[in-house]
């Protein structure tokens, strides 16, 4: 069932509820919505309760003019009002890319929340990216303002699923991606860039999977090195997988994360 609630933060929240038992929380990646866990939902919800949100500035919920109203921080805390309000006092965080910071973050600060947590294809300092972020934050900033959302969709949409065969998950993307506003996305990308963890990595202690993809943007090295930081994380790595591994390989990715679930 698809609801809506606005928060006592003044954030309207439109999320997915659907079945019954252990909370799992899913959290979709920049510039999508809770249809990232399109693949996931009925698979999940035959055994847990799932809540799967549209973050603030993306789907159908509020997206805020000013870009000091973005952040990791605001959408965690979004997060853990939307599940008070739910009356949910403890679930496990699954956290998609952008969604993933918002996990760390949330991990960080309110790990009372957690029973565990599912980590998949992000990193926990996106301002310390180095080289690879400065080109980031540089190609996306240029080609947003030359020419616009559609041309960064389109972008986005061809590198997570650039093979012949995944024409039709490319289309879907695409659709999914160009109708975002500019603003909200270039807000929540840019201050997701200055977003990091640092040494808070280490004192997260909750049950934790990390899902890496064999083709991930950033390489598999860079999620062992964090892994080995967190008191009590376990890395899965997911072959034949881009970045998009919920949609380009979402049998493989459903049984990793219901294994761990009832592990």
């Amino acid at each position: 069932m698809i609801n809506k609630k606005k928060l006592s933060n003044g954030i309207s929240i439109e999320y997915l509820d659907q079945g019954a038992g252990e909370v799992m929380l899913l959290l979709h990646g920049l510039g999508s919505t809770k249809a990232d866990w399109d693949f996931q939902k009925e698979a999940f919800s035959e055994a847990f309760r799932v809540i799967a949100p549209d973050l603030r500035g993306h789907g159908n919920s509020t997206k805020p003019s000013l870009k000091e109203d973005y952040g990791i921080s605001q959408c965690g805390e979004d997060m853990k009002l939307l599940l008070q309000s739910l009356n949910i006092e403890k679930c496990t965080v699954v956290g998609f890319s952008m969604g993933g910071a918002i996990a760390f973050d949330m991990a960080v600060k309110y790990p009372s929340i957690f029973n565990k947590m599912v980590i998949v294809n992000t990193a926990p300092d996106f301002n310390n990216l180095g080289e690879f972020g400065e080109q980031m934050i540089q190609e996306r900033t240029t080609l947003l303002k030359s020419e616009g959302m559609q041309a960064m969709a389109k972008k986005v949409s061809e590198g997570m699923f650039p093979d012949p065969e995944q024409k039709e998950l490319q289309q879907i993307f695409y659709k999914r991606a160009s109708e975002n506003r500019l603003d909200p996305y270039y807000n929540s990308f840019i201050t997701l860039m200055e977003w990091g963890l640092g040494d808070n990595i280490e004192k997260i202690a909750i049950p934790s999977l990390v899902i890496a993809s064999e083709l991930d943007y950033t390489p598999i090295d860079s999620k062992v090195k964090y892994v080995e930081k967190m008191k009590n994380a376990k890395l899965e790595i997911i072959k034949n997988s881009r970045h998009g591994v919920t949609m380009d390989q979402p049998t493989e990715f459903n049984k990793v994360v219901l294994n761990f679930m009832n592990s």
